[in-house]
């Protein structure tokens, strides 16, 4: 078997280079930090491709599956004979896939943020949270087992703390980083009560025991019931939660908006590769277990993410921050991988669903991240993030301009850009398990496709002809990415995932089932016309459908009201009838009581404090008529 030991240096260097810049930076020149930091993860993206190449040219013979290969593990906490916890790194297909993802993007906005943070006070240390962030991830992934990948979930969520509230002097980025921060730990503690569950009923954290089809753990799995589900069932449901918040899924979505406070480099590599697909990865790492010990628990996470889809989609086609549209069609698109997650089976045919998850999760790293820089480019050129302030860019921003539109056409699903072939597969999958979801996910297809080029044309057409000051194309350090991004985002669709990242690990045939691909590239054309006619050029329409549908729109703009929902929640109702209480019983039961003990101390001190006068006379008189008391009761009790 190969010695892939040396990948244990692919999270250690981020590691090392957040360390460096974070206690050194401050001593180094900005572009010094900026570029030793890029060279870090430039190295952990050589090793990752290297171990990708390899990895899938000799992983496995004709006819069997690839090998789940534990590169490095060292044991680090002995709880029982059973249950012991390890620290390692484990190299299977979606592993791999996810080396390649998270180094891609995070290389990306690295070199980006070279000039898209020039002149920023805080360079080094942006620099050293992504270097942070990165390696989070990178361990998350790599995980051999379920406790260590909760160690670094934690640590994702610390990261992204950092970097969403990275302008710390504006309020609503601290209140943004707060927001993603609580939110997350709700779900979170969903995460820890299922990993506790499923540890109980099986005895092991390991990745390879739990998800062998054949081992005991899945074989041992079932329990009682409650509810009308295994205990199995809930755990899996628990730990989905922990996903579901992470990827922002409904109804834990109402911290992603927020998190645009952040730079937009880190909006690329949140809503890109990192934190967002952290769910998708959670669920496609434990899939044995899910479809062939709980399948009640993916249905779950097929109706969450079908509902996520659409629910995003209908909202981001009334944003009008470029960069929340973006998030929405985040969610959307995470929405599109849970859901075909959820309605994949195991093993040959029967999984095209995962692979067309991860398949997707792939080719949206690609085109997402080229969706979120080329907003930073815009924004670097107008200073607004309102499409109103925008206009006509195309002559000012070339490359900006044509890249933002081919990842425009990738999400859209237009053959032959990537997005294609990956939202294609899904809907096969869909469509051949249940035909609700099927239906729904053609509606966010042709959703997807409106609210995107109502995006593109706001930006980049209209009839905007005067600027405060001439805007201009970034320089090449930003444009280059947004070049190599947009490669991928053509290219990416050709790989053949169906042999390389599978339920089982064994390729099986696939191929484009034009009787469902025809229809969704006609109605993602369908949703390419409509906002071509509506915001090409400056209209009227917009407004009358707008006023039409006055309280759809309405709702819609305002997110269905969740964030008023939340609010109400807390303050009403948390906040008065649990929290006000407990408060009101801490205040005056519990320190009431210990404030009572020290003022009955403090009385019974000053009362007695005159038998310690210091005069003898005072201790003679005392002791003498002790003495006499002592002797009378003596003599009165004998």
């Amino acid at each position: 078997m190969a010695d892939y030991t040396y990948t244990l240096l692919i999270p250690l260097i981020p590691l090392f280079m957040f360390l460096l810049l974070g206690l050194t930076g401050h001593k180094m020149k900005p572009v010094v930090s900026g570029l030793i930091g890029t060279s870090g993860l430039g190295i952990g993206a050589i090793l990752a491709y290297a171990t990708a190449i390899r990895y899938f040219w000799t992983g496995h013979v004709a006819g069997t599956s690839y090998a789940s290969i534990k590169a490095f593990e060292v044991s680090w906490l002995h709880l029982t004979e059973k249950l012991t916890i390890h620290l390692g790194v484990l190299i299977d297909p979606i592993s791999v896939m996810m080396l390649v993802v998270i180094t891609t993007v995070s290389l990306m906005v690295h070199i980006y943020s070279i000039g898209y943070m020039k002149g920023d006070p805080g360079f080094y240390r942006f620099f050293s949270f992504l270097s942070l962030f990165s390696f989070s991830m990178l361990g998350l992934v790599l995980a051999t087992n379920i406790f260590q990948m909760y160690i670094f979930w934690e640590l994702v969520g610390v990261s992204s703390f950092l970097l969403i509230g990275y302008y710390y002097e504006k309020p609503s980025a601290v209140a943004a980083s707060k927001k993603a921060f609580i939110v997350t730990r709700f779900a979170d503690l969903g995460f820890l009560i299922g990993i506790l569950m499923l540890s109980f009923n099986t005895g092991t954290y390991d990745f390879q025991t739990l998800t062998d089809p054949h081992g005991p753990a899945i074989a041992s799995l079932g329990g009682a019931a409650f509810m009308g589900m295994s205990v199995l069932t809930w755990s899996l449901i628990f730990i989905f939660v922990g996903g579901a918040g992470k990827s922002a899924m409904f109804p834990f979505h109402i911290w992603l908006p927020d998190a645009m406070e952040g730079p937009t480099p880190v909006s690329a590599l949140i809503h890109a590769a990192t934190m967002v697909v952290a769910g998708v990865y959670l669920v496609a790492r434990l899939f044995p277990v899910y479809a062939l010990a709980a399948p009640d628990a993916l249905h779950v996470v097929a109706w969450i993410g079908g509902f996520s889809s659409i629910f995003a989609a209908v909202i981001a086609c009334t944003q009008t921050d470029i960069k929340r549209v973006l998030a929405f069609s985040t969610m959307s698109q995470i929405g599109y991988m849970m859901l075909s997650l959820g309605v994949s089976g195991f093993g040959g045919e029967e999984g095209l669903g995962f692979m067309a998850s991860n398949f997707h999760l792939f080719t949206h790293a690609m085109f997402k991240a080229l969706l979120f820089l080329g907003a930073g480019a815009v924004i670097h050129a107008v200073h607004s993030n309102e499409i109103k302030d925008m206009g006509n860019l195309r002559k000012y921003l070339p490359i900006t301009h044509i890249t933002f539109l081919i990842a425009c056409l990738t999400i859209a699903g237009i053959p032959p850009f990537s997005g294609f072939f990956s939202k294609d597969e899904i809907l096969v999958a869909a469509f051949h398990s249940n035909k609700i979801l099927f239906a729904i996910e053609y509606i966010v297809a042709g959703l997807t496709a409106f609210y995107m080029f109502r995006l593109y044309y706001g930006i980049f057409w209209g009839k905007k002809t005067h600027y405060h000051h001439t805007p201009h194309e970034s320089p090449l350090v930003m444009t280059i990415p947004l070049m190599i991004l947009a490669f991928g985002s053509v290219f990416a669709g050709f790989l053949p995932f169906h042999n390389l990242v599978t339920s089982d690990g064994i390729g099986f045939e696939s191929h484009i089932d034009w009787m469902i691909a025809i229809p969704s590239v006609l109605i993602g054309v369908i949703g390419i016309a409509i906002a071509t006619v509506m915001y090409k050029n400056e209209s009227a329409i917009p407004d009358k459908i707008a006023a039409t549908f006055k309280h759809l729109y309405n709702w819609a703009h305002r997110k269905f009201y969740m964030d008023e929902v939340y609010l109400f929640v807390t303050r009403k109702i948390i906040f008065r009838y649990i929290s006000d209480p407990i408060a009101w019983f801490d205040r005056h039961i519990v320190d009431g009581t210990m404030n009572g003990i020290a003022g009955m101390t403090v009385y019974a001190a000053y009362a007695i404090k005159g038998l310690q006068s210091g005069k003898l006379q005072q201790y003679a008189y005392v002791f003498v008529g002790g003495t006499v008391i002592l002797v009378l009761i003596f003599v009165y009790l004998t």
